[in-house]
């Protein structure tokens, strides 16, 4: 207390700033100490983008709309997915899981083909018709696209035309125009059955087809409609036809079914045929021991004979000239 009876110092006690103790780094050294105050103006003075950034850049991504980089990034995503299902050749497996998952919707919700007809088939059976149009038991009717089950269904040489309707809501209604079997055709060791028009229809494999002609030759196919009509009106020679072969893309032989060759001309095939059966009427030509008639020359025939009726001639040869000398 002073003289008058006052304290000298306040009745406040301060306590001695004491000095912040100094922090170390990870190696033991002895860091100064920075005051939160100072260290939170600092903070607050640091630049939130840096200045070296280019402004192109900059007005891009302002530009951008928000969440950009989320789509770009779903969208590599399936771009990527979707190289790798073509580059590995499964693009048409995904498909069909697809148009199965959908058509499994549809014939849940009452689409399913219920009821089928198919008219104009004859060499076809049902299952063949649909497996050609691409038609199965995982089918809807809503999916159905049938413009694409025409267009299948016409794609196939047996099939000239075809027709498909659906009925809503499980009806579907197919009727074909089929090509018909014409003859079979054998070329370079092949033997197919083709149509009138010269389309082949299919490999010969099926016995059902054994009655038809048969054509030979590089050719044939599309030139035996208007011979085997022309050869039909010789009744005389047809039944004896085994097969008829194309020679050079010009004219036609006959293999008859006792392994006589006859050989046509070119031009005036009509007149052979009409002397062909008038000298089988009178002289039983076909019925002869020869094995090649050759009727190229228009003013001559020429047969030749078996071995076994060559030896008999040379016989008969040999007798008259003996009986020529003796005399």
């Amino acid at each position: 207390m002073d003289g008058g009876g006052r304290l000298a110092r306040s009745l406040t006690t301060r306590r001695p700033r004491s000095n912040p103790k100094p922090a170390a780094d990870f190696g033991g050294r002895l860091l100064p100490a920075r005051s939160s105050a100072r260290s939170r103006h600092e903070m607050s003075q640091l630049p939130l983008r840096d200045d070296s950034t280019p402004k192109l850049i900059l007005q891009i991504e302002r530009r951008l709309p928000r969440r950009f980089g989320i789509a770009a990034t779903v969208a590599l995503l399936i771009g990527t997915l979707g190289f790798g299902v073509i580059k590995g050749g499964h693009l048409a497996k995904v498909n069909e899981a697809l148009s199965d998952t959908r058509n499994a919707f549809a014939n849940a919700a009452g689409f399913r083909i219920t009821s089928l007809s198919i008219n104009g088939r004859k060499q076809l059976s049902q299952e063949e018709v649909l497996a050609i149009g691409g038609v199965n038991g995982r089918s809807s009717l809503l999916f159905l696209n049938a413009a694409d089950v025409r267009d299948k269904l016409k794609a196939s040489p047996w099939i000239a035309d075809a027709t498909v309707l659906k009925l809503y809501p499980g009806r579907l209604s197919i009727e074909i125009k089929e090509r018909k079997a014409f003859a079979l055709w054998q070329q370079g060791g092949r033997m197919s059955v083709i149509a009138e028009d010269g389309a082949v229809l299919e490999p010969f494999v099926a016995s059902r087809f054994t009655n038809l002609p048969l054509v030979v030759g590089k050719g044939a196919q599309t030139h035996a409609r208007d011979f085997l009509a022309l050869l039909a009106q010789y009744p005389q020679i047809k039944p004896d036809v085994k097969a008829v072969i194309y020679v050079g893309e010009r004219r036609w032989n006959l293999r008859m079914n006792s392994g006589l060759d006859i050989r046509l001309p070119e031009h005036g095939v009509a007149n052979a045929l009409t002397t062909l059966t008038k000298l089988d009427k009178e002289e039983k030509l076909l019925s002869r021991d020869i094995t090649a008639i050759d009727m190229r020359l228009p003013d001559r025939l020429t047969v030749r004979l078996s071995e076994e009726a060559g030896k008999a001639r040379d016989e008969l040869f040999k007798k008259s000239k003996r009986k020529g000398t003796d005399a």
